[in-house]
């Protein structure tokens, strides 16, 4: 019998919409760390999240996959755009691998770029970044209820966990675990989790990655809710597993009544 019980939580699309944020600092990524000739960088594109971007961000697991979005999209020559995704995404993580490939690119230094990116506008305009994230008061305020009744919140990201730390504190939201993603995948975290507290639920709007937990010997019997409001495919509300429910955000507190 479990003494602690815990809620986890996935970060971005769940507590907070960091699309801006996303775009912004891949953007800057790209501009001062990619040694490429085949982007031109216009300040402009700053002022609005490309629609591109916006579609096909519930295909990214990863960050560093952001600045390959990022860079197809800015690119001189035949640019990603919404006529040419659809193509794209059919085969998007080799497409992903054959940019890496043809640019000579690593995945780890591209995630290092956009950590750099991050911490550079940390040190420049901390408010500014920050302000670049917008929260889900619902959760929130769910994250807080569930501190009154004496249960812990996890936070499992796969943004690096200093910046999480310094979005959640600007929050007042103060999670008793975060781990981001220098400390596994989240199958992985979860199960370890799972030997020491009784996991209440599992929310996340990445459908494949709650699919992997509930296939998993260690992690099957975590409730596992897909977050209606987050970045998903459109197809993912689709076919969802019965052991995976779809939760909308007005439905959070109900979970305390299961």
């Amino acid at each position: 019998m479990y003494s602690k019980k815990l809620f986890l939580f996935d970060f971005d699309g769940v507590i907070v919409d960091g699309m801006n944020e996303y775009w912004h600092s891949a953007l800057l990524a790209c501009e001062k760390y990619l040694n490429t000739s085949d982007i031109s960088i216009d300040q402009n594109l700053y002022k609005q999240v490309s629609n591109t971007f916006i579609e096909m961000r519930p295909w990214v697991k990863y960050g560093w996959e952001m600045l390959i979005i990022v860079h197809e999209i800015i690119k001189k020559e035949n640019p990603l755009n919404n006529n040419n995704k659809s193509d794209f995404l059919k085969k998007y993580h080799q497409n992903c691998e054959e940019i890496l490939s043809d640019n000579s690119w690593d995945s780890t230094d591209l995630q290092k770029y956009l950590d750099k990116s991050r911490k550079y506008q940390i040190d420049k305009d901390f408010e500014n970044w920050v302000n670049l994230h917008k929260p889900f008061s619902e959760v929130i305020n769910f994250i807080e209820r569930i501190k009154k009744e004496k249960i812990k919140t996890g936070i499992i990201t796969t943004k690096g966990k200093l910046f999480a730390e310094k979005i959640l504190e600007k929050l007042n939201i103060f999670p008793e675990l975060i781990f981001g993603y220098e400390s596994g995948t989240k199958i992985e975290i979860a199960g370890k989790l799972s030997h020491e507290y009784e996991i209440m639920g599992f929310i996340e709007d990445r459908k494949k990655t709650l699919i992997d937990i509930k296939q998993n010997i260690e992690t099957k019997h975590i409730p596992c809710y897909l977050a209606d409001w987050g970045y998903l495919k459109n197809t993912d509300r689709n076919y969802l597993p019965h052991e995976i429910k779809l939760l909308k955000l007005k439905n959070l507190e109900q979970l305390l009544a299961n």
